[in-house]
């Protein structure tokens, strides 16, 4: 299963958005959105992915395409180191966005999952469509 996952935000902070498409065996099966009145962009990518699992929860296989390296190197490079400092950066500052790591770390130790980073805005059918979704969650839910 794969999982194309974007977020939005009219100013940062601002109303954002948040969209997922589902794609299982090469067809859309499922697209999701939603959106926040004061977020970041940073928080309304964690968002997409996070309520993208939410989901697919009976699904243990998943690939998550994101054009976010924030979200891709933070799961898979940086949340062991903060997680031993005691959700601390590496400049001893608090971890931005906590609540939402630890959320999608633990629906991430679930799974099989495959991050794979796109380029955002460049063609690919599935980012593009969750970019829409993104941009529809900050005009319908704010």
């Amino acid at each position: 299963m794969d999982l194309y996952t974007d977020g939005a935000c009219k100013g940062n902070p601002g109303p954002g958005g948040w969209g997922v498409v589902i794609i299982q065996d090469g067809e859309q099966v499922n697209e999701i959105y939603g959106g926040e009145f004061n977020t970041t962009n940073n928080r309304m990518e964690l968002a997409a992915v996070i309520n993208g699992l939410r989901s697919v929860t009976d699904i243990l296989d998943v690939r998550i395409n994101t054009d976010s390296m924030y979200v891709k190197n933070g799961i898979t490079l940086w949340i062991k180191k903060w997680e031993e400092n005691g959700w601390k950066t590496a400049a001893k500052k608090d971890v931005a966005n906590k609540d939402l790591w630890v959320e999608l770390q633990s629906l991430a130790r679930r799974r099989k999952i495959t991050w794979n980073w796109v380029r955002g805005h460049s063609g690919n059918e599935g980012n593009e469509r969750a970019d829409f979704l993104a941009n529809k969650g900050v005009i319908d839910f704010c």
